[in-house]
C-alpha cells in the first residue's frame, strides 16, 4: 500500500512540476511600411554626346568646305 502512496505522490509532484514549467509564447508580427521609391535618371550625358556627334559632323563639313 505504501507503494502506491509512494508512486501516486510522485506522478502528482512530478505532473505538478510539468505544469509549472510549461510556458505561453506570444509573437506579435507588426506590418512592414512599403514607402514608394524615387528614381532620377540622368541622361544628360547621353544627349551632351549625342549633340556632340551631331555638331562634330557640321564641324568636320565646315573644315571640309573652308578648305
Amino acid at each position: 500500500m505504501k507503494e502506491s502512496n509512494y508512486f501516486s505522490l510522485c506522478s502528482a509532484l512530478a505532473a505538478l512540476l510539468m505544469a509549472s514549467l510549461s510556458s505561453c509564447a506570444k509573437v506579435t508580427v507588426e506590418p512592414i511600411e512599403v514607402k514608394p521609391i524615387e528614381i532620377n535618371v540622368n541622361v544628360r550625358v547621353t544627349v551632351e554626346r549625342e549633340l556632340d556627334n551631331f555638331f562634330g559632323d557640321l564641324d568636320a563639313k565646315e573644315k571640309t568646305i573652308a578648305k
